[in-house]
């Protein structure tokens, strides 16, 4: 399988994102967003998804943080859909429970070059330190369309808000770690019987 690296970058009027991945990295990960909950959260997605990740981003965190996160999660999608290609050889689908003491979170992911979200997640407060949790949803319903995938995200159990957000994004990690590994069986396959993702 070739390197699996992609280099996307995105500049509007209301952020400009530069955004490196490699999916076969070591989870190694850089982040300089202005947005220390949001590189903590894409720190475990990194990690635990064993893919070496550099973000940039320079964003309108004058107004609020809805730009730079929703576009953040928009690049990193356009990235990932970059270096994976066309698919051949993956395993495709990807799933993962993880715990963190009171909260467990499960998330499922397909790609199938079909974008969709169905993201339960509920919080008990609006802020996390001062990010807005509202925006997790933002961040991945822009990856989901710009990665084409399928992602359902569901907390399970759950009290405390930094809990479940970093349970929801380990595990997102995971997901999406099983769902682009290469499938020995599928070698230059494509895993599906459309013959196309």
């Amino acid at each position: 399988m070739n390197p699996r690296t992609a280099q996307v970058e995105r500049n509007t009027l209301e952020t400009q994102i530069k955004i490196s991945v490699n999916l076969d990295g070591t989870g190694s990960a850089a982040f300089t967003t202005g947005l220390p909950f949001l590189d903590h959260m894409l720190d475990q997605v990194a990690r635990h998804g064993l893919i070496d990740m550099e973000i940039v981003s320079h964003g309108d965190l004058h107004i609020d943080a809805h730009h730079s996160v929703e576009d953040i999660g928009i690049t990193l999608g356009q990235a990932v859909a970059k270096a994976l290609g066309d698919k051949k050889g993956i395993y495709r689908y990807g799933h993962a429970y993880c715990p963190l003491d009171e909260s467990l979170s499960r998330v499922v992911v397909d790609f199938s070059g079909r974008p969709g979200l169905f993201y339960n997640v509920e919080f008990k407060r609006a802020l996390i330190g001062n990010f807005d949790v509202d925006l997790f949803k933002e961040f991945f319903q822009g990856f989901v369309n710009h990665a084409g995938v399928t992602l359902h995200i569901d907390n399970l159990k759950g009290g405390n808000a930094h809990h479940i957000a970093e349970t929801v994004f380990k595990a997102f990690g995971r997901a999406v770690r099983m769902a682009i590994s290469p499938d020995p069986r599928m070698a230059g396959i494509m895993p599906s019987t459309k013959g196309t993702l």
